[in-house]
């Protein structure tokens, strides 16, 4: 749902966004990117976990 004025919220410009990163990349493209973030994700958790243990 739009704001008063014409404003966006920030799901709808994040959506927005998304859709138009896809339309650029392409279905492979994207769902590779995706791919990579979920990686970078599962590491930084893991060198969270560890610094935790060495506290």
């Amino acid at each position: 749902m739009a704001k008063q004025g014409g404003e966006m919220t920030v799901r709808e410009a994040g959506r927005k966004g998304g859709e138009i990163r896809k339309r650029e990349l392409g279905s492979s493209g994207y769902s590779e990117l995706g791919k990579k973030g979920g990686s970078r994700v599962r590491e930084l958790i893991e060198k969270g976990k560890q610094a935790e243990q060495q506290k």
